[in-house]
């Protein structure tokens, strides 16, 4: 690689580590839509499926202060994200989806899990390990145990670029 390119990608990288770095969220990862549970405080267990594009279940009733353990799986052919959230952090944590696609860690219906571990600077990576949310190839399968404490415009959505446009978010409505 000329030293004309070695330049570009250094400072490629240099701004989208201090992007990644400086975080997209106005609210945090799940501020406001609750915090992590306990998997032994959970009242129901729900299997949420995401298909290209769409969930299964489209809509998800719960009681404010409800633990809730959601059994997540990847039924499409394309990675797919379940993430609990407001609209506002959906859109910010949108960008972070973006850079992952731009760094090749988002490969279709692939995840470059050696690029999630890439030193983004100031001990940040490209990790998607935040509680309220999972990043899935076709065919897997994670939980996430989530309390809901009842405030807010909650939803669930997938990040991935244009997912989220395509109608790939569902309702949290609180009974």
């Amino acid at each position: 690689m000329n030293l004309s390119k070695l330049l570009i990608l250094a400072s490629a990288m240099s701004v989208s580590a201090t992007a990644f770095a400086a975080g997209a969220h106005s609210d945090g990862h799940g501020m406001g839509s609750g915090e992590p549970g306990k998997a032994s405080e959970a009242s129901r267990t729900i299997t949420v499926e995401m298909y290209d594009n769409y969930y299964e279940p489209e809509t998800i009733e719960v009681k404010a202060g409800e633990t809730v353990r959601f059994v997540v799986e990847n039924k499409g052919n394309l990675v797919h994200e379940f993430n609990i959230g407001t609209p506002s952090m959906h859109e910010a944590h949108q960008e972070e989806m973006m850079m992952m696609v731009e760094h090749g860690v988002i490969q279709g219906g692939k995840l470059n899990r050696d690029m999630m571990e890439m030193d983004m600077g100031n001990g940040h990576s490209m990790k998607h390990d935040d509680p309220n949310s999972v990043l899935l190839e076709p065919g897997e399968s994670q939980e996430i145990v989530w309390t809901f404490t009842g405030k807010g415009n909650i939803e669930f959505a997938c990040n991935v670029p244009g997912h989220y446009q395509a109608g790939m978010y569902g309702e949290v409505n609180f009974k």
